[in-house]
């Protein structure tokens, strides 16, 4: 009995074969390691609006990342409290800090999120918090966790942008950020 669940313990499973290298993996091996580190990483808690569920807050599935909703205000905020914390909205896709408003990006496959962008504005944007991967553009706002995504591997953030890729494309334009000024 321990031989067999010790053999069993160490089989590879599908996590394993998402681990070789880039260039080994078929097209559906890397967008299932995409799902895996998009998931994992957290990106649905800021990236995709939510919805009422039984058990609280979750995942709107109809608009998973794409993003702050264009028509969705942002409640009155009294920014002279803002000192060094901040404040989310409901649905965890904006966030009010000293920086101003900044609003989760739609990163669903639309061209008004990351269907127009290349591999190469992907890893730029995560790993140097460039706004659309773009030189010469603004840096990546809070609360965006760039810096964490910038210690993934090349294969990791190629399997992300594939996933992202291949996900269903939600038309969504995202409110450009608003500074502290602006909120007044």
């Amino acid at each position: 009995m321990a031989i067999t669940v010790m053999a069993f313990a160490c089989s590879s499973g599908p996590a394993q074969d998402q681990l070789q290298p880039a260039e080994q993996m078929s097209k559906e091996q890397q967008i299932a390691r995409g799902k895996y580190l998009v998931d994992i990483g957290g990106c649905n808690d800021c990236h995709s609006p939510k919805k009422m569920g039984l058990k609280g807050p979750e995942p709107d599935p109809e608009r998973l990342l794409s993003g702050h909703p264009q028509n969705e205000p942002l409640a009155h905020v009294d920014t002279s409290e803002i000192r060094s914390w901040a404040l989310f909205s409901p649905g965890l896709t904006a966030a009010v800090g000293p920086w101003g408003a900044s609003f989760a990006a739609n990163i669903t496959s639309d061209d008004t999120g990351i269907g127009l962008w290349t591999e190469e504005q992907f890893i730029k944007c995560l790993r140097e918090g460039k706004y659309k991967g773009l030189d010469g553009s603004r840096p990546l706002l809070p609360p965006m966790p760039w810096p964490n995504f910038a210690q993934m591997s090349d294969e990791d953030l190629k399997a992300v942008f594939a996933y992202l890729k291949s996900t269903k494309p939600v038309r969504n334009i995202v409110p450009a950020p608003v500074t502290l000024a602006e909120l007044k």
